[in-house]
C-alpha cells in the first residue's frame, strides 16, 4: 500500500489511485458471465446442476435444504454464536421496523385527490455471499428488511457448503427456502426460475465481480429481475488528521482489506508522515491475520493519499464515492454536511466499521463501485414497491378539464383529449 501526495500526481496518475480493481477486468468477466446466464436461461436446471459441480464444487444430492437440514443445522450453532446472531438481530430490526412507508393523500386541485400506496414486492431473491468468509451477517441484513416488509416469497440462495450459522440467522429472519447456490449461476437462476429454483422479481444481496456482472446483465433484461444496487466487492476510504490513532486506522483498513482480494481501501491523510505511521502499523497488525494473504492482494491494489486539507480530502472522497466512509478527525460534525457521496459513515474513533457490519441496527448492503453518488444503502422501503391513485369527481373533471385538453392537443395526443371530452359533455 504506497503512500502518495496528491498534488503531485498528473491527472492520469489521479484517476488510477481512485480506480477500482475489479473494473479493470469488466469486458472479460462480462463475457463470461454472459455464457452461464445464456445457458441457464436455455438449459434450466441440466446446465445449474453443472454449474453448482464445476464452479461450486457441490456434490450434494439436495441442491434445496429440507426443513428438517435447516433444523438440524440452527441446533448445530454455538450457543454464544446464536446470542451474537439474536442481539444483532434486534437491533437490525429496530432500525428497520422504523422506516415506515410514508402515505400521501392530497387534494391537489378541487374535485381531485392524489394518493399514494405501498405494497411489499412479491417475491425476492436474497445472495449471501460465502465461499473463504461466510457472511452470517449479510444474510441478516436482507432478510430482516424482507420479513419487515412482509415479502409474501422469499428465497436465499450461497455458495455450499452453507455455514449453519448463515442458516440459523436466515431462519430467524422467516426464510424458508435456502439453495446451495454461488456465483452467477445463482443470480441467473433467481432471474429467469429453473425446475428447481423458483423465478423471483428482485434479487438483494453483494457478490464478488461475477455476481455483480450477473446482477446487472439479469437488471437490464426485461424477463430478468430488477436489483436491488451494483453491490460489489467491499471497499473503506478513511479520511484521518494527525491526531487519529494509527492503530485504530491500520485496524480499519485491514478489516476490509481482508474480505478479499479484489477489495480495496484508501486512506486519506493530512502529512505523510502520519501516513507512513498507518502503513507501519498494518504492516504489524497483518502478520497476526490469518487471512493475510488475502489481504495483501488488497493491499497491493489499495493506497494512501496525502492531501493538504480537509475540503480537499472532503473533495476526493466525494469523487470516489466509497461504500463505507469513515472519520477520524478532530471535528467530524464539520465535514459531514460536506460528504455527499458515501454508502455508510463511520463517525469517531470509537466507531468502527465493524460496528455497521454486525449489530449496530444500519445495514451494510451498500452501494460500491462508486455508485454511492445515486444509490443509497440498502432499506426496508427497498422491499416494497409504490404507487399512486387518483380520484375524480364530476366538478373536478369538469374543471380542470381545459387544462388537459390543451395540453393534449399540443402533443397532438387527440385520444387522450377525447377521454376528457366526452366525459365533461355527459356532465
Amino acid at each position: 500500500m504506497e503512500v502518495k501526495i496528491w498534488k503531485e500526481l498528473s491527472s492520469k496518475e489521479q484517476e488510477a489511485a481512485l480506480m477500482r480493481p475489479a473494473q479493470a477486468s469488466s469486458d472479460k468477466i462480462r463475457e463470461i458471465v454472459t455464457s452461464i446466464i445464456s445457458r441457464i436461461r436455455k438449459e434450466g436446471d441440466t446446465a445449474l446442476f453443472e454449474y453448482s459441480k464445476t464452479l461450486d464444487k457441490f456434490e450434494g444430492e439436495n441442491i434445496e435444504w429440507t426443513a428438517e437440514e435447516i433444523s438440524a443445522a440452527c441446533k448445530r450453532v454455538d450457543a454464544d454464536l446464536k446470542k451474537a446472531i439474536d442481539t444483532a438481530y434486534e437491533n437490525i430490526a429496530k432500525f428497520h421496523a422504523e422506516q415506515k412507508p410514508h402515505h400521501i393523500k392530497l387534494e391537489t386541485f378541487p374535485g381531485i385527490v392524489c394518493e399514494t400506496h405501498t405494497h411489499p414486492i412479491d417475491s425476492v431473491g436474497l445472495y449471501v455471499p460465502g465461499g473463504s468468509a461466510p457472511l452470517v451477517s449479510t444474510a441478516l441484513m436482507l432478510a430482516v428488511p424482507a420479513k419487515i416488509a412482509q415479502c409474501p416469497e422469499v428465497i436465499l440462495c450461497s455458495p455450499p457448503p452453507i455455514s449453519d450459522a448463515i442458516i440459523y440467522a436466515a431462519s430467524k429472519a422467516g426464510v424458508k427456502r435456502i439453495f446451495n447456490l454461488g456465483g452467477a449461476q445463482a443470480i441467473a437462476a433467481m432471474a429467469y426460475g429453473t425446475e428447481s429454483v423458483p423465478k423471483v422479481l428482485k434479487i438483494f444481496g453483494p457478490g464478488n465481480q461475477f455476481v455483480t456482472m450477473a446482477k446487472r446483465i439479469v437488471s437490464n433484461d426485461a424477463q430478468g429481475a430488477s436489483i436491488d444496487m451494483p453491490a460489489g466487492p467491499s471497499e473503506v476510504l478513511v479520511i484521518a488528521s494527525d491526531s487519529a490513532n494509527p492503530e485504530y486506522i491500520a485496524a480499519d483498513l485491514l478489516s476490509q482489506a481482508e474480505h478479499g482480494p479484489d477489495s480495496q481501501v484508501i486512506l486519506i491523510a493530512l502529512s505523510q508522515e502520519f501516513a507512513n505511521k498507518v502503513m507501519q502499523k498494518v504492516d504489524e497488525q497483518l502478520e497476526a491475520l490469518p487471512r493475510k494473504e488475502i489481504a495483501l492482494k488488497a493491499l497491493s491494489k489499495s493506497t494512501a493519499l496525502v492531501v493538504d486539507s480537509l475540503d480537499e480530502a472532503a473533495e476526493l472522497s466525494n469523487r470516489y464515492a466509497p461504500e463505507h466512509l469513515i472519520l477520524q478527525i478532530d471535528d467530524p460534525d464539520s465535514l459531514i454536511g460536506k460528504l455527499r457521496n458515501a454508502g455508510s459513515i463511520f463517525v469517531g474513533a470509537y466507531t468502527p466499521e465493524s460496528l455497521g457490519d454486525y449489530a449496530s441496527g444500519t445495514n451494510h448492503t451498500l452501494p460500491t463501485y462508486g455508485y454511492a453518488k445515486t444509490f443509497s444503502a440498502l432499506g426496508t422501503d427497498d422491499y416494497r414497491r409504490r404507487y399512486t391513485i387518483q380520484r375524480a369527481s364530476k366538478e373536478g373533471l369538469k374543471e380542470i378539464s381545459k387544462t388537459v385538453t390543451t395540453m393534449a392537443s399540443a402533443e397532438g395526443l387527440d385520444a387522450h383529449r377525447n377521454a376528457v371530452v366526452v366525459r365533461v359533455k355527459d356532465i
